[in-house]
């Protein structure tokens, strides 16, 4: 007897219930002055496919509940973060969530990595009456389903590749860039990227020689990067869901000797010392888009975040993933909202997301009637090896930094990138 995967669900939540009424010894723990924390539930991909961007969320959400604990916690109470792994499987998020809402009573519930997942805990929330207040899925698609419990901290998805068309787009006609090849899985996240920006750079002038979109289930990148090689671009564009994708088309080229003018990838160069090993240290001149944050930004928290990251998981400051700082963002949000609400009522709570403006550390944040960030600001980032003087000693380190738009760079666009090393 085959079981649809609707019943599927429902049998696990049942399952789950009566699992978790069997172990009624397992109590949460308590402040010191006996009220128990406020509860904090996400369901992340910390094992399958997306697993780096899924660990790399975690370690924000922790940093973030050290940060609130250490200093006095929220509204009196130390804050508790209940995270379910769901192995990469929508259908699994689902279960967490009703989990997370029905059997464990968190008081809040916030957001995995990537959009289905997002839609999914946001459905589960939003029969429950929860709100959904996340930092990764952003894609168009995410706000047309008519989630009013839905806020994304965010830049939405669409717009991530606006500093880089502009960048091309100001070029001296001498130098601009001819022709673009462009892949992209088929993901919702990425291909509304990648199809913003081809509108806008073929409306400019600059020609597409190639367009591939692959299935987010491929695992051979190879032939597709042939052809994309064969059609000789002046600049690559990839839209990458994170290492998983964009590291098979880099590697390739660079084996292959393959060196156009530019390429950005829309995932994975943003995820620090995991993409410098990914690439065995080959990453100079690569690009990726991002959304408002570096090391040395000055926005709200940002002084105490990096300290704080550091501590807890070592590394240098570049070396810190987006998803980190998306999720730490999406904690630093909801706190401010159940502050100014002084209440753990997620209806109250959301009357301030959609009324009020926030800071996060990737910049301020207001919310749209359809949940999108209506104030955030896209950054163009790429890798370039940056010395510093280190005890006396000129020390050379590849470090992702910004490079547009240039009130914001810290460096002018290597352009043409450096050949591969």
């Amino acid at each position: 007897m085959k079981v649809s995967p609707k019943v599927s669900i429902f049998l696990s939540v049942i399952l789950l219930m009566l699992l978790s009424a069997c172990n009624n010894s397992s109590q949460p723990n308590t402040n010191s002055n006996g009220q128990q924390p406020i509860k904090f539930g996400v369901s992340l991909s910390l094992t399958g496919d997306s697993s780096a961007d899924g660990q790399a969320t975690k370690q924000g959400y922790e940093v973030w509940q050290d940060y609130v604990n250490s200093h006095g916690g929220l509204l009196g109470r130390q804050v508790q973060m209940d995270i379910i792994d769901d192995g990469t499987k929508t259908e699994q998020a689902h279960t967490n969530y009703e989990k997370l809402i029905s059997i464990d009573h968190v008081n809040f519930v916030v957001g995995p990595f990537n959009d289905p997942f997002t839609v999914t805990g946001a459905e589960v929330a939003a029969r429950h009456g929860y709100a959904f207040l996340e930092g990764i899925g952003t894609s168009p698609s995410t706000f047309k389903q008519g989630l009013k419990n839905l806020f994304a901290v965010s830049l939405s998805a669409t717009a991530y590749l606006s500093s880089f068309d502009n960048f091309l787009l100001s070029q001296p006609a001498q130098i601009r860039p001819k022709t673009v090849a462009y892949v992209t899985s088929d993901d919702p996240f990425t291909q509304p990227q990648i199809d913003t920006a081809k509108a806008k750079l073929e409306n400019g002038g600059i020609k597409t020689v190639f367009y591939k979109v692959f299935p987010a289930e491929t695992t051979d990148y190879n032939p597709i990067a042939q052809q994309l090689i064969a059609s000789n671009p002046d600049v690559v564009v990839i839209g990458s869901v994170g290492l998983s994708d964009s590291a098979p088309f880099l590697q390739y080229f660079k084996q292959q000797h393959f060196n156009p003018k530019l390429i950005i990838a829309t995932a994975g160069p943003d995820q620090g010392q995991a993409f410098i090993k990914a690439m065995n240290g080959a990453t100079d001149g690569l690009l990726v888009p991002n959304d408002g944050w570096f090391p040395s930004v000055k926005n709200y928290q940002n002084d105490a975040f990096i300290p704080a990251y550091l501590k807890k998981y070592g590394g240098a400051p570049g070396d810190i993933a987006s998803d980190s700082v998306q999720s730490f963002s999406t904690g630093q949000v909801l706190a401010q909202a159940i502050t100014q609400a002084k209440s753990l009522d997620n209806a109250a709570v959301m009357n301030v997301l959609r009324t009020g403006t926030f800071q996060s550390l990737q910049g301020p944040v207001k919310f749209a009637a359809d949940g999108q960030n209506s104030i955030a600001t896209p950054f163009l980032f790429q890798w370039q090896n940056v010395s510093q003087q280190q005890n006396g000693k000129t020390v050379t380190a590849q470090t992702l930094i910004p490079v547009y738009p240039p009130q914001q760079a810290q460096a002018n666009v290597e352009y043409p990138k450096p050949k591969w090393s």
